[in-house]
């Protein structure tokens, strides 16, 4: 029992040195000592079990406060690297990023059908490329995590993704069986809401919404600094919404729902009506480009898939009441059109209360977010060994 207790506590202590270390660096054992509590010979002993894993390096010394230059400490980010992959309906972005979550590498690939076998062709080949490059270290590629379209169960099971016309889709062995490195599948909104937790817009506030607009609305939740997933893991949902009681018929099987509205595909639909952009090859940065020209319809829809996105977040915010709502991925680019009516709407509908109280933001990482998210949860179970949870 003593020996179990031992171990225990070491663990603890080492969690405790690795994070201050993380977080701090560089930073001497002396300042560890003070900022953790922990006696000096402690953070002496753990400090070198970490060198000896090439988790912490030294990097030469400090400024003396009076005794002995103090040795310098430094997270060795660089010893592994994880692949985050953000699975769109038309694309496929990937990125190897190192223990600190920065994009070493990238690998963008667009997708002209959503059958498995050809998207399992494509991501294998996307991971190779990326595999490649983070092998070449103590750790190599610790982990993938892939953020998806659609319902994940807690065991990474796709259940149902509608926009890629997927079921019970077991895309989390596949990758396993292939790389045999430890896998984690999850919704792309959590995925991003996670990224923009640690890393990006919402690192100071402890309740945000992740609102992630691409071909489809999907919604991460932060609650008291951690991801929120419900009891079966399928919270956020909330891109079916109905905001249109008779509205469009959506493959979900409702009427009306909100991503209908206020999606790039909703834009996508709707733009294919502008005459003034009839003989073009209609795409997202197409509309863009015409906007920046001054083109006074595509401005106009823009407003409009502001406005509804507006009506969505008002459900959004009087269910959640939250501190901050972050809009990532795709339709994130079309910033500058997009919040002035998305704040009218809010202004319009919201109590008050409500809205003195908010940050409404964009994304840090734009079409990144849930790439970096993903690649983060991979980075947290290589380093699930070192932590320890006390509540």
């Amino acid at each position: 029992m003593q020996t179990g207790d031992h171990v225990l506590v070491k663990k603890i202590n080492k969690s405790i040195v690795l994070q201050t270390i993380q977080s701090s660096s560089p930073i001497s054992r002396a300042q560890i000592s003070k900022e953790s509590g922990l006696n000096k010979a402690t953070v002496s002993a753990l400090v070198s079990d970490l060198m000896e894993e090439n988790l912490v390096q030294e990097i030469g010394t400090g400024l003396s406060s009076g005794g002995r230059k103090p040795v310098m400490l430094y997270f060795n980010q660089t010893a592994g690297y994880s692949i985050g992959v953000d699975l769109g309906v038309n694309y496929i972005l990937a990125v190897l990023t190192d223990l600190q979550g920065n994009i070493v590498e990238k690998v963008e690939e667009h997708l002209e059908e959503t059958s498995t076998s050809f998207v399992f062709s494509k991501l294998t080949q996307a991971i190779h490329t990326l595999m490649q490059k983070g092998e070449e270290s103590t750790y190599g590629v610790v982990g993938i995590g892939v953020g998806v379209p659609g319902i994940t169960d807690k065991d990474g099971m796709i259940l149902f993704a509608p926009n890629l016309h997927w079921e019970q889709v077991d895309l989390k062995g596949f990758l396993e069986q292939e790389y045999n490195i430890p896998v984690v599948i999850e919704n792309e909104a959590k995925a991003g809401a996670h990224g923009e937790k640690i890393y990006g817009a919402g690192k100071e506030s402890s309740d945000l919404i992740y609102i992630s607009m691409g071909i489809g609305i999907g919604t991460g939740i932060i609650i008291n600094d951690k991801l929120y997933k419900g009891v079966s893991g399928i919270s956020g949902e909330m891109g079916h919404f109905t905001i249109e009681a008779n509205g469009k018929k959506c493959r979900c099987g409702n009427k009306g729902c909100w991503e209908l509205y206020s999606s790039e595909s909703a834009l996508l639909e709707q733009a294919q009506s502008l005459s003034s952009v009839k003989d073009m090859d209609i795409t997202l940065e197409s509309l863009i480009e015409e906007a920046e020209k001054g083109n006074t319809e595509v401005i106009n829809l823009f407003n409009r898939i502001g406005e509804y996105a507006g009506i969505g977040l008002t459900n959004v915010i009087n269910t959640f009441n939250p501190e901050q709502i972050i809009i990532g991925n795709r339709l994130s680019k079309l910033q500058k059109w997009l919040i002035n009516p998305i704040q009218h709407v809010l202004e319009q509908r919201l109590l008050s209360y409500y809205y003195d109280s908010l940050t409404i933001s964009f994304s840090h990482f734009g079409i990144h977010s849930c790439a970096l998210g993903s690649a983060a949860f991979s980075v947290e179970a290589f380093f699930s060994e070192n932590k320890v949870t006390v509540s």
